[in-house]
């Protein structure tokens, strides 16, 4: 008598430019019986409305996605306008999808009561388990609240740990949505409680180090992401100083070769630069305080540093059977920069990967930039 899977899993991806047909490859390849989610990631190109529709005509499953600066799979790797995604089916799988509409209204009040509903869901335990439980969050990319969301998360489900990416809109910083019953929504966010008895770990991963340069920032707004002054001089000039440039040769691309990182708990995490403003102001992809001690980064070898930790991720995961995973734009853009992306396939080969490029990333409690944030699963 032969053995059930314990973990059944269905990676797909379309590059079909017109919408419906996208969505109707993707869900085609996706569908299998008894499936308990379906995730996918989809280029901001396509036309939500049709897109979404079909989805829910031909997926029966419960779906969330979101929209993104890029798709991400490991037969392709690095790709734009496209969609990508995976169907997970398990006995050892219960998923708690829950939606959190509207963000702006959400903060450690409302955190407690998402922990109180999904406590009361729970099927493997009769409280938070860690080693049975982990979170994903996508969320709004436009909406500037991650750092609230995630750490009220966080600070509720009892050391649970959680992945997310923030969705992403082709670096036009317009909109952004997140994918909710059959609806594209903004000012929202959907946290996906994961129970199973399955082999997983959740990880991120950057390939910076510290240097000896140091920014004091003297003056921000962090409802705004907006840092006016570091060391007591406008921002941009400061910055542009620090990396040995004139404020007229920052681009995305210097901002991605050069981002700032912050200690927080004796660890270093990526804070990056969005763009320079007409005002002599830097924009952030995460709230910035005033007083706070950032540190020039240094980069070492993107696709080497990937490719070493999902080395590292296959050894520790029994029959690794997907990597999910919440990769910066920044990193793309400085694939690009180095003409690096075709290796991209190389650097994934073997770890069944499915992800998108984010405009943020969320690790438990925190919200990081230029990082790769990510679950592995096994069987």
């Amino acid at each position: 008598m032969q053995e059930q899977q314990r973990l059944r899993v269905k990676k797909a991806h379309s590059t079909a430019t017109d919408s419906r047909q996208a969505a109707t490859e993707l869900a085609e390849r996706l569908e299998q019986a008894d499936a308990n989610l379906v995730i996918f990631f989809c280029s901001p190109r396509y036309d939500l409305d049709v897109f979404s529709a079909t989805l829910q005509e031909r997926l029966t499953c419960p779906v969330i996605g979101c929209t993104t600066a890029g798709e991400i799979t490991s037969e392709l790797g690095y790709i734009e306008g496209g969609v990508v995604g995976v169907s997970l089916a398990s006995d050892e799988l219960h998923i708690h999808p829950r939606l959190i509409h509207p963000l702006d209204n959400f903060g450690l009040e409302e955190a407690e009561i998402l922990a109180r509903d999904l406590r009361g869901s729970l099927n493997l335990a009769d409280d938070f388990d860690p080693g049975k439980m982990f979170g994903l969050l996508l969320v709004d990319g436009m909406s500037m609240l991650e750092e609230q969301v995630t750490a009220s998360l966080h600070s509720q489900l009892r050391g649970v740990s959680i992945i997310g990416g923030s969705a992403g809109d082709d670096l036009n910083f317009g909109e952004t949505f997140v994918y909710w019953n059959g609806r594209f929504l903004k000012n929202a966010a959907i946290f996906t409680l994961f129970e199973t008895t399955l082999p997983f770990e959740t990880f991120q991963t950057q390939h910076f180090e510290t240097t000896e340069t140091r920014l004091v920032i003297t003056e921000s707004d962090c409802a705004t992401r907006t840092v006016m002054e570091i060391n007591g001089g406008p921002a941009a000039e400061e910055y542009a100083r620090a990396v040995g440039l004139e404020v007229t040769e920052l681009t995305p691309q210097i901002f991605a070769a050069y981002p700032v990182m912050l200690r927080i708990g004796g660890e270093y995490f990526v804070r990056s630069i969005q763009k320079a403003n007409p005002d002599g102001s830097l924009t952030f992809y995460c709230a910035i305080d005033t007083g706070l001690v950032l540190t020039v980064a240094k980069g070492h070898a993107l696709l080497d540093n990937l490719q070493q930790h999902l080395e590292k991720v296959r050894r520790e995961v029994p029959n690794l059977e997907l990597v999910l995973g919440c990769d910066c734009i920044l990193r793309r853009l400085e694939l690009q920069q180095k003409n690096l992306t075709q290796l991209a396939p190389d650097a994934l080969g073997g770890a069944k990967f499915i992800g998108f490029s984010t405009y943020g990333e969320q690790y438990n409690g925190i919200h990081v930039n230029q990082t790769l944030t990510g679950l592995a699963l096994g069987s």
